[in-house]
């Protein structure tokens, strides 16, 4: 059953992500309630292959394709919530793509890795604000690339593709900022929950996480003190932003590809 919820979830979401591209080229494409109707069943499929994917055996599979699945759930469900009211219908077609593959990831790559965060609550209080952190500076991620194209687009005069269904530069600008601000708090707290809860941060199975980021955090804190001391805009912040990201996948993900899958 839980090979069906994931097919399911990895299909809906292909055809969303089809039915929104549509809408792009054509006016009168696709509804795109439509598109995001089928999005929210693939996200309840997604999240029922994903509760016994992780919790199916004793203790939680915390592995790397796991947690790469519960990270595109997150963003996938928190894009839809919104897309009523914030401008990311260009995004969802990404959104969507990348949930899709890493259900499939999750379901045909057989990796583990057992953990028994019920014993240890401070645990489940660090890896939970870890993760919406993570998830919220994607977000912010998306919409700096959103961003760029925008501001590229506005520099090709004449250039009809896409332009009709992109929102307004200072709107996704603001936007922006807002989920910088919220995320950079969360990885903050999550830190602090972290050196709180756990025994050693600099120890040998923390420390590279902790290094990176402490060092994502300094960016995204360099960057937010740029925009409001200096005005930055543009390049600097989608260059920050990019940085900062990588250097939170490369903290939350990078051990974890190592151990669980080249080795």
């Amino acid at each position: 059953m839980n090979t069906v919820f994931a097919l399911v979830a990895a299909a809906l979401y292909a055809v969303a992500a089809f039915v929104l591209v549509g809408k792009f080229f054509h006016q009168e494409g696709p509804n795109k309630k439509a598109g995001l109707g089928i999005a929210s069943v693939g996200v309840i499929a997604h999240v029922c292959f994903l509760i016994d994917a992780i919790m199916g055996a004793p203790g939680q599979n915390m592995s790397i394709t796991n947690v790469l699945s519960l990270v595109s759930w997150i963003i996938t469900a928190s894009m839809l919530v919104f897309a009523r009211t914030i401008p990311n219908l260009i995004l969802l077609p990404v959104v969507f793509g990348f949930a899709c593959l890493s259900v499939l990831a999750s379901l045909l790559i057989p990796v583990s890795y057992i953990m028994h965060i019920e014993l240890q609550p401070g645990l489940v209080i660090h890896i939970s604000l870890s993760l919406l952190a993570y998830c919220t500076l994607v977000i912010a991620f998306l919409y700096a690339l959103q961003m760029s194209y925008i501001t590229y687009r506005l520099k090709q005069k004449g250039a009809a593709l896409l332009h009709s269904s992109l929102p307004p530069l200072m709107l996704v600008e603001g936007i922006l900022f807002k989920l910088l601000v919220v995320g950079t708090c969360l990885l903050s707290v999550s830190l602090l929950s972290g050196f709180v809860f756990l025994d050693d941060m600099f120890n040998k199975t923390y420390a590279h996480k902790t290094v990176l980021s402490i060092a994502a955090l300094v960016v995204y804190l360099w960057l937010l003190i740029g925009q409001k001391l200096r005005g930055w805009r543009g390049k600097q912040v989608i260059a920050l932003t990019i940085v900062g990201v990588v250097l939170l996948s490369l903290a939350y993900f990078g051990s974890k590809l190592v151990r669980e899958i080249l080795l």
